[in-house]
């Protein structure tokens, strides 16, 4: 008898364990994988690499020879042992089948390694808290040198650290930080100051030991355009572009709070997910509902077809697509285990590019599969023209911190840490036989500046990198006949920066740039202007261009300048464009641009008649820049201007004038607490405050 109840009492557990419902798929093979894949009419997906050569990997890169190299994280998501686990391997064909069939360990033990760019034959390497430079020496495809090149980077959080490394056709090398604290050290400068990273990307240039901060925050993703525009990844964003440089913002030192990137999407952050949501997502969204409800908060969140882990947004700029495809930006989401794409338009009203989705793309994605464990983490367009989707392959993918307790006690977050895939995208008629091997090592620098007009990027890019790398002054008069003829604004783009890599320019070369017939060149023509001062007159006239993006750039470059004809040349900018924030905070970035002597010009044209909701923008800010960062005298001086503005105009720019110059005022080092205390009390909503609190800072300042 107890022998059957022990008999009934195991059953009953098989049954339980065997009966529980399993709430998260199991992996597919390779093979498996490549069937769950709904892709793009005139499209095929195939498998280029795979297990058990390529494991969690989350970036990939062709150096110049072709090698495919491959960062791999497999701590994610947890913080790495001391050493770490991080890996990059050579992925090897060695059969020539398109396949990788080998791989060999570049360098291993490395914290967090998440990106790699080819420099001088080794690896510029994002592994926080450094950017390391690692190479091999002796040819057996091993890193042997290793080098911190920076250090200092936020470490605490793998999905929010450096990464993204990008070469631009400007020479500088862009990494993304989303805008993470720390104190950033150069080791081959160490004179050099520590750079605060907080709020900021990073940028810098090997070929002259500079490095700085950049516009930002990326935090997974960042591509560049042909023209130099940037565009970055965020999770729930899945492409904002980078409108105004740091360089342009910094040089002030008091600009209004603002933000420099914009979310240029038209359709938001609606995706076609084939995947249900895990468990876990469905359940923690309907208990944030439930709260969101209790608490009365407008408030929702989605736990599909929203992007919610957008990651690695990647320019097509290859040669195998069809040639609508060129200069679309794709984009994964790693939660929606589906591939985005976006097609970047002009803005008529604006300097900003749109974002909008193909035609044969309003109801589906170009990409989507039905397997949960598809993660596409990156993307990298090869010598080949294909598109390469890195996938890491994860059952889950996302930070334990953010799930609550109860949810996480059936989830293994390393399972799938043993697999990884990589996929090419590439045309129904692709024929891979026909491309060409990449084997620059064993070219001239003559055959690289040829390579600056290829229709693909990948090569563009390396031939110039290659020539920045050799400083061959050889070729000098080869790229100036590119620079001058060639008949692909792209190719002239290359020759212009290759010789300003070479310390090659001169004022007539440049002025040649701002003239030239393609907007993106004259673009990078007014930036190159900024150090020849005799070209002034030159990037005033682009003010007035038929191109919003090199009026843009013309009102930032003028802003290098002072004089009477800068101020008047970027009052008219202001006259014109007010209604644009782009145009605004480009004119209030200069000291040009935030002097009296504009106020001046801008009453003078007629700017103050009409007091639009815009143009008291624009007084506002205006009135913060002289309050943050002017003296005593300059204040008292600008506010007898303020209440004079109510005797011939509206009494609404007295109102906006104050406003802003007491917020100015407030982050003024110059003004003691106890002003600041007293600042604090004034109170403007309507004319009899605005005269009153003009009285009372004129009393103020002049006892100071």
């Amino acid at each position: 008898m107890k022998q059957l109840i022990y008999s009934l009492l195991l059953c009953s557990l098989i049954c339980l364990s065997s009966c529980k419902e399993q709430r998260y798929p199991d992996p597919l093979t390779p093979e498996k994988a490549l069937e769950s894949f709904r892709l793009r009419d005139g499209f095929r997906i195939e498998l280029f690499a795979s297990e058990p050569h390529v494991l969690d990997p989350v970036e990939m890169v062709f150096d110049e020879n072709g090698n495919a190299f491959v960062a791999e994280m497999p701590d994610y998501p947890y913080m790495p042992e001391e050493k770490g686990a991080g890996r990059i391997r050579v992925l090897q064909d060695t059969d020539g089948d398109g396949t990788v069939d080998n791989s060999i360990i570049f360098a291993d033990s490395i914290l967090e390694a998440t990106s790699m760019l080819p420099w001088k034959g080794g690896l510029i390497v994002t592994a926080a808290p450094h950017i390391l430079y690692l190479k091999d020496t002796n040819g057996d495809l091993k890193a042997d040198e290793k080098e911190i090149l920076f250090t200092g980077f936020f470490e605490n959080n793998s999905e929010a650290q450096i990464t993204s490394l990008r070469f631009g056709v400007d020479n500088w090398i862009y990494a993304a930080n989303n805008g993470q604290a720390g104190n950033v050290t150069f080791k081959r400068k160490p004179e050099a100051p520590p750079l605060s990273m907080a709020g900021a990307d990073f940028r810098f240039r090997l070929d002259r030991d500079q490095f700085e901060l950049e516009s930002g925050a990326a935090q997974f993703g960042q591509t560049i355009d042909d023209w130099g525009n940037r565009f970055i990844t965020q999770n729930t964003l899945h492409i904002r572009q980078v409108v105004i440089p740091r360089r342009y913002l910094s040089r002030n030192g008091a600009l209004p709070p603002g933000n420099v990137l914009t979310n240029i999407s038209d359709h938001d952050l609606e995706m076609f997910q084939l995947t249900p949501p895990p468990y876990w997502r469905a359940e923690r969204t309907a208990r944030r509902q439930k709260q969101y409800k209790e608490e009365n908060l407008d408030r929702v969140e989605y736990a599909e077809d929203h992007f919610t882990g957008s990651s690695g947004g990647t320019i097509y700029d290859g040669d195998a697509f069809p040639e609508e495809y060129y200069g679309n930006v794709f984009t994964g989401d790693v939660a929606g285990n589906l591939v985005h794409r976006d097609v970047l338009v002009p803005s008529k009203e604006s300097p900003v590019l749109v974002a909008k989705r193909d035609a044969g793309e309003k109801t589906n994605e170009f990409l989507a599969s039905t397997d949960s464990w598809f993660r596409p983490a990156g993307f990298t367009v090869g010598p080949d023209g294909a598109l390469y989707v890195i996938d890491m392959y994860r059952q889950h993918i996302e930070t334990p911190l953010s799930i609550p307790e109860d949810l996480k006690e059936d989830m293994d977050f390393l399972a799938g840490s043993e697999r990884g895939r990589i996929y090419r995208i590439v045309p129904d008629n692709f024929d891979a036989k026909a491309k060409k091997v990449p084997g620059l090592k064993k070219m001239s620098p003559k055959d690289y500046v040829g390579l600056l007009a290829h229709p693909n990027r990948w090569w563009r890019l390396q031939a110039q990198r290659l020539l920045l790398e050799k400083q061959d002054a050889s070729v000098v008069d080869q790229v100036k006949q590119m620079f001058s003829s060639h008949a692909d604004p792209r190719a002239r783009l290359h020759a212009l920066y290759v010789l300003e890599g070479l310390s090659a320019l001169d004022a007539s070369l440049v002025k040649q740039a701002v003239n030239d017939r393609h907007p993106g060149v004259r673009k990078h023509g007014l930036i190159l202007a900024e150090k020849f001062p005799e070209l002034l007159t030159q990037i005033l006239e682009r003010t007035n261009d038929s191109s919003m993006q090199v009026i843009l750039q013309a009102t930032l470059s003028a802003g290098e300048f002072q004089g009477p004809k800068v101020t008047n040349a970027l009052a008219a900018v202001a006259n014109k464009y007010y209604t644009d924030e782009w145009m605004r905070m480009a004119v209030l970035s200069s000291q040009a641009g935030a002097s009296p002597q504009l106020l001046t010009s801008l009453t003078q044209s007629g700017f103050f008649d009409k007091p639009e909701e815009k143009r008291l923008t624009f007084l506002e800010d205006f009135s913060y820049l002289m309050g943050a960062r002017s003296s005593p005298a300059q204040i008292d001086q600008y506010l007898s201007i303020l209440q004079g503005t109510a005797r011939n105009k509206d009494q609404q720019w007295q109102i906006a004038g104050v406003k802003g110059l007491i917020k100015g005022l407030e982050k003024n080092e110059q003004v003691t607490p106890e002003t600041k205390e007293k600042l604090k009390k004034l109170q403007v909503t309507t004319t009899q405050e605005a005269e009153t609190a003009i009285n009372d800072l004129k009393k103020l300042y002049a006892a100071l």
